[in-house]
């Protein structure tokens, strides 16, 4: 059986965003884990409109070509790692509306939160992001990594370097999420 597909998912499009440098961060040290073939999946460079379908997603009857694209790249990954800034006590509407543009194509697959921010380190967002995976149908994983200040992390040449808490917890996460995603695969093609 092939290894199963982690897609990281980097929910700020926001110009002039640093969280992209903790998304690559959790790519490396998922590449570095061996357990899954990892992609990194940039909402900015998906650039997904304002959800525009006239059918409800449930149906899967997708107009619009970059719905069909999107369904398409999510369809393919088994498991996820969302990172994610926390807006306003909350998680970013391009997330929001990422997930809103589908449905079964999320149904039964592991999901990891990698959250960032302030003195909050972004837990607000995973709070508020944990129920609508849940209506999805995900399955959100207990191990998390929450980042403090995040901005402290990215050196120079804009690459996060974490310390030993935060990449013990990102292993964690990862170690959690094949787990999961074993029992879900087998779910799925049940």
């Amino acid at each position: 059986m092939s290894r199963p597909v982690l897609q990281v998912v980097a929910a700020s499009t926001r110009p002039g965003r640093r969280g992209i440098a903790v998304a690559r961060w959790i790519e490396q040290l998922a590449a570095e884990h061996g357990g899954f073939d990892v992609e990194l999946v940039d909402l900015a460079e998906v650039g997904l409109p304002l959800f525009d379908e006239p059918h409800h997603p449930r149906l899967r009857r997708y107009e619009q070509p970059h719905t069909r694209a999107w369904s398409e790249t999510v369809d393919r990954a088994d498991a996820f790692a969302f990172v994610t800034p926390e807006y306003n006590h909350s998680f970013p509407g391009a997330l929001k509306n990422a997930l809103d543009f589908l449905s079964a194509e999320w149904a039964d697959k592991a999901a990891g939160l990698v959250t960032y921010g302030g003195a909050s380190a972004g837990l607000r967002a995973s709070a508020a992001l944990k129920p609508v995976l849940g209506a999805l149908r995900m399955v959100p994983v207990v191990e998390a990594v929450s980042v403090p200040f995040f901005a402290r992390f990215i050196d120079e040449e804009d690459v996060f370097v974490p310390n030993v808490e935060l990449e013990a917890g990102g292993k964690a996460m990862l170690d959690e999420l094949l787990r999961v995603t074993a029992g879900l695969r087998a779910l799925r093609t049940a």
